[in-house]
């Protein structure tokens, strides 16, 4: 009998921040610091144009 391997995970990213990022997090009482952050990823590739509507990634024309 043959055993499944157990599921590879992503580490955690660690990431240094600038004192001006982790004041502005603290505005967000109560959320997780990974999700704040996730969040304005998401909202800063949406204004550039490099997602769609739905999150996806745009393709990039040559």
């Amino acid at each position: 009998m043959t055993e499944t391997p157990a599921p590879v995970l992503p580490r955690p990213m660690r990431v240094l921040l600038a004192p001006q990022t982790v004041v502005l997090l603290r505005l967000y009482p109560g959320e997780r610091y990974e999700d704040v952050l996730a969040r304005a990823m998401r909202m800063l590739a949406t204004a550039d144009g490099l997602v769609d509507t739905t999150g996806r990634p745009k393709r990039r024309q040559s």
